[in-house]
């Protein structure tokens, strides 16, 4: 019985490359070239467009021919830039990955710090962990208005019965 070497499973060298699209056609592309991929059953591993980056998409594939091939005559789909992308490139639009906790609570006093009611004061009058949004009035209208924000659009800076806090990003 002759001695044979376990067979491992096969690695793939993958690479990553820059599709450069019309703006705000992004989700189209995807689709077309997520479409092209199953048709031809090409080496394309990941397909990602990073939420605030217009014109662009990104594509993880065995080889640039295979990227070539999956965005053969899509609609909008403007090229491949260049060469192969190193991931350290472009790591820092898939940081936020995981969910982050928020301490904000019922009745906190809160400014917010982003949309169009920027740098103004609000009592914090629900919390919705799941959607990660809040409900706030703001505390210098005549008429209080329940309005509903992402969680990261505030910053607490005074508990209910306690004293103003420090420098803490909420």
């Amino acid at each position: 019985m002759a001695d044979e070497q376990p067979t491992q499973p096969q690695q793939h060298t993958t690479h990553i490359f820059a599709l450069r699209t019309t703006a705000n056609r992004e989700d189209q592309v995807l689709d077309f070239v997520s479409s092209n991929v199953e048709k031809k059953k090409l080496e394309v591993y990941a397909l990602v467009r990073p939420h605030g980056l217009r014109g662009y998409v990104f594509m993880e594939a065995g080889s640039r021919a295979e990227a070539d091939q999956a965005v053969f005559r899509v609609p909008y789909a403007r090229g491949i830039i260049g060469s192969e992308i190193d991931f350290k490139e472009i790591d820092h639009w898939f940081e936020s990955t995981q969910k982050l906790e928020y301490d904000i609570r019922k009745n906190d006093i809160a400014e917010i710090i982003a949309g169009p009611f920027k740098r103004e004061k609000c009592k914090i009058t629900r919390v919705d962990k799941t959607k990660d949004e809040i409900v706030v009035e703001l505390l210098e209208a005549a008429v209080p208005i329940p309005i509903t924000l992402k969680m990261d659009a505030v910053k607490v800076i005074r508990r209910e019965g306690e004293e103003e806090i420090g420098t803490e990003d909420n």
